[in-house]
């Protein structure tokens, strides 16, 4: 494995892949807002705006030498509230960024990874497959993301291998802009982004003729899943 691209790749599981990818001897890509740590190649983009999340990853695509071997799209955002309460501008961009900027993303980068028979690897959540109140628009997302990559891998079986990561609530700074009553409480047993970021490299280092389709990581105490 040499070149994965990461989108939310400055922060929380996004940095953890892209340490993760360096760890292991590759050379990771990343879009986002923010600047990752220092030297790693990245382009500023608001996933938000989807035609420009293409153009990112085609821009990266082209810095990494026209191949890559991965995409993972690591990228997300929430903003707990009941339907009603949220604004209309949020709740659009909770879902674009979560479920849309997946798809575009990938969508740019299917030419170059059916040339190296890559991998894409797609965070969902367990509010992916279990909904509950004050987040409808992070299940829509997250609901759509499992539709979304198990359409993709029959879709791309055999050219590109497609993993769906449903991960558990994670030790980042996922939840600290929240209100208080929906950050995790002092006693939430929350996983280490880092596991997950082992999970994501085992997916991308399947042998040939292998893949892993779906897999789903927590805390052993997780009480999201089931």
């Amino acid at each position: 494995m040499d070149a994965v691209i990461v989108t939310g790749g400055s922060s929380g599981l996004g940095a953890a892949v892209v340490d993760a990818v360096a760890k292991a001897g590759g050379r990771p890509f990343v879009i986002d807002r923010q600047a990752p740590r220092d030297g790693i190649a990245w382009v500023e983009c608001d996933l938000a705006d989807t035609r420009a999340a293409e153009a990112a990853t085609r821009q990266l695509i082209e810095q990494a030498g026209g191949s890559i071997d991965g995409v993972v799209t690591a990228a997300g955002m929430d903003v707990p509230g009941a339907l009603a309460d949220i604004p209309g501008e949020t709740w659009d961009r909770i879902v674009t960024i979560d479920l849309l900027a997946t798809a575009a993303v990938i969508r740019a980068a299917i030419p170059a990874l059916k040339q190296s028979h890559g991998g894409v690897v797609t965070i969902a959540s367990t509010l992916g497959v279990k909904a509950v109140s004050d987040a409808t628009a992070y299940c829509a997302a997250k609901f759509g993301v499992v539709g979304f990559t198990r359409a993709l891998s029959a879709e791309l079986a055999g050219q590109v291998n497609v993993t769906l990561i449903i991960p558990g609530g994670m030790r980042t700074k996922f939840f600290d802009d929240r209100d208080e009553q929906y950050k995790p409480g002092p006693d939430a047993i929350l996983n280490d982004p880092a596991n997950v970021a082992n999970a994501v490299m085992f997916a991308l280092g399947q042998p040939a003729g292998s893949a892993v389709r779906e897999l789903v990581i927590a805390a052993e105490q997780e009480t999201s899943y089931p």
